[in-house]
């Protein structure tokens, strides 16, 4: 009988968006073959990982060699997945790790990782690739800057972002220059980093994607209908402050070229697992990149779970044929 695959489902995280990663992994592990996989669920918070036992109790990870021993029985994980949005999980600090460990993991690569979580690294690595971009500002905390400036160069309204943050804590849509202070504000309590971008009108698309063994999947484009000013936290984790509809009513020219720039961008990334690239689409049709999702959500109101039904397949076998893929990279 072949030994079951030791895993580790990494979950939590210290970011904005720790609740939401522990929901994606408790769907995770529900979804994942128990009878094929022997399954631990670690929750990392700061320096503390920790498995909690069924009795209630914590035994910690030892982190000198990514290793459990509860009760004197001691296991040596095969493989890490990993579902945390945000830091150490997105950010490829956690990636870095595992790889000095030998260990096996679901995401992308530390170095993609590090790219696809900066937001203005991602753009500068996507510029001249096909992906229309929106005109920006980066303001790094301290620097001098000129709100009425930025407003006369980008034009009103604005989108200010935390740099690297995810779940749209720290955005707001600003409507006057007077605004803009408390926006830049707001997002520097998320980020060092500040991007400020030109508003694109039109309808927001997510586009799931993963690439394996050179099989490209391209999951059911989701058009993201928020109820709010933008598809915010609330709007995106809130029954009833959005409608996400999977698949997208859009012309198949459209949906092509969102196909396009969605490869486009997990290419030059250099992608591996399944990511969610997220696209505004202009009312001539033409798609603008917003960010990339190297670990989206996968709580029961995360997109990509949709996509994956509506594409006909579970949870459980999407994550059969990452596992199989990256379970011997080291």
């Amino acid at each position: 009988m072949t030994p079951k695959l030791k895993i580790a489902l990494l979950a939590g995280g210290d970011s904005s968006e720790r609740e939401i990663a522990l929901q994606s992994a408790a769907q995770i592990d529900a979804a994942l073959d128990h009878d094929k996989y022997d399954i631990t669920l670690i929750d990392l918070h700061g320096r503390d990982w920790h498995y909690t036992a069924p009795d209630g109790r914590e035994w910690q990870v030892d982190k000198n060699d990514f290793s459990l021993t509860v009760e004197g029985a001691r296991k040596e994980f095969d493989y890490a997945l990993i579902i945390i949005h945000g830091t150490p999980g997105e950010d490829g600090r956690l990636q870095a790790y595992l790889e000095m460990m030998g260990i096996p993991f679901s995401s992308c690569s530390m170095t993609s990782s590090v790219i696809t979580f900066d937001k203005i690294t991602t753009k500068r690595t996507l510029a001249g690739r096909g992906i229309n971009l929106a005109r920006e500002r980066f303001l790094r905390r301290g620097e001098a800057w000129d709100a009425a400036a930025i407003a006369g160069e980008l034009g009103l309204p604005l989108f200010v972002k935390p740099n690297a943050s995810g779940s749209s804590f720290g955005v707001t849509k600003v409507r006057t220059a007077d605004e803009l202070p408390a926006a830049v504000e707001k997002a520097f309590s998320e980020s060092d980093e500040v991007l400020i971008e030109e508003y694109v009108a039109g309808r927001e698309m997510g586009c799931g994607v993963m690439i394996v063994g050179g099989k490209e999947y391209l999951f059911p484009v989701t058009e993201i209908v928020s109820k709010k000013e933008f598809f915010d936290y609330e709007a995106k984790y809130t029954a009833g402050f959005s409608d996400e509809i999977t698949p997208a009513d859009i012309a198949p020219e459209v949906k092509a070229e969102l196909n396009r720039m969605t490869l486009e961008a997990y290419r030059a990334c250099r992608c591996s697992g399944v990511v969610r690239v997220d696209f505004i689409v202009t009312p001539d049709g033409r798609p603008y990149f917003i960010e990339l999702n190297s670990i989206p959500g996968m709580s029961p109101g995360s997109i990509v779970p949709k996509q994956v039904k509506a594409m006909g397949m579970t949870m459980g076998q999407l994550y059969d044929i990452i596992i199989a893929d990256t379970c011997t990279r080291k």
